[in-house]
């Protein structure tokens, strides 16, 4: 399997503070991993160092091949990194059909008028797929926090060259009908080759749908493996108590 995402000792120090220290990562092309570990672990961090909104103090991340660190987060998204935020950050007063369009049309070379009719038919499947495609035409702001989740997951792979995705607590707070569908989603765009890593405290969707899981404590992996596998070790289980 070719490697998407490779990071190699990867570090940032805020003042006297390493939240990631020396991470060496990788993700394999249609590779649903998880990212598990204790509050104040990292794991946000690491999507942060990987998808360009922090820079690192030291290490490297490439992507396909291509180093990028340091890279801006619209560059990485352009070349076909995503990720979510654990709050949904969409445009409350624009409709979700609106909200759809945003990513395929940010690269304002692209001819608007030659690509508009295949975007809102993507658009309009994704958001079929997600079972939100009833509300295309209301404001984002009206949506629950789940369909919310929805349309961010969904808008995500508006992005035509999308490789890998990165989520932040897609579970959070949303009911079970909701994960199934962002399960049953996220299958599916892997299984068509997308990489994901889920970074999750709800541990039963991250069994469900994790065959690896990597665990970060104090910003260093200590253990990658099957849930089963690493849920029993016991630097694992003294790191979620705090031992």
């Amino acid at each position: 399997m070719a490697t998407v995402i490779q990071t190699t000792d990867l570090t940032i120090q805020f003042g006297g503070l390493v939240a990631v220290n020396k991470v060496d990562f990788s993700l394999q092309r249609g590779e649903i991993r998880g990212l598990i570990g204790p509050n104040g672990s990292g794991k946000t961090t690491l999507i942060n160092l990987v998808t360009g909104i922090y820079k690192p103090t030291a290490g490297e991340i490439t992507f396909q091949g291509q180093n990028i660190t340091g890279f801006k987060p619209n560059k990485v998204a352009q070349l076909g990194l995503i990720r979510t935020f654990q709050i949904a950050r969409l445009f409350g007063n624009m409709t979700l059909i609106e909200n759809m369009l945003i990513p395929r049309f940010a690269d304002f070379s692209l001819d608007y008028t030659r690509y508009y009719d295949e975007a809102v038919e993507k658009a309009d499947g994704l958001l079929e797929l997600v079972g939100i495609d009833h509300l295309r035409d209301e404001f984002a702001k009206t949506l629950s926090g789940g369909q919310q989740a929805l349309l961010q997951i969904a808008r995500g792979f508006m992005v035509e060259n999308i490789s890998a995705f990165m989520l932040d607590e897609p579970f959070a707070g949303v009911n079970v009908v909701i994960k199934d569908t962002m399960i049953d989603l996220i299958n599916q765009k892997a299984s068509e080759g997308i990489s994901f890593l889920i970074v999750s405290h709800e541990m039963t969707s991250i069994r469900k749908l994790c065959p690896t899981v990597t665990v970060l404590a104090e910003g260093e992996i200590i253990a990658e493996g099957s849930m089963d596998m690493v849920t029993s070790l016991e630097h694992v289980i003294e790191a979620y108590l705090g031992g």
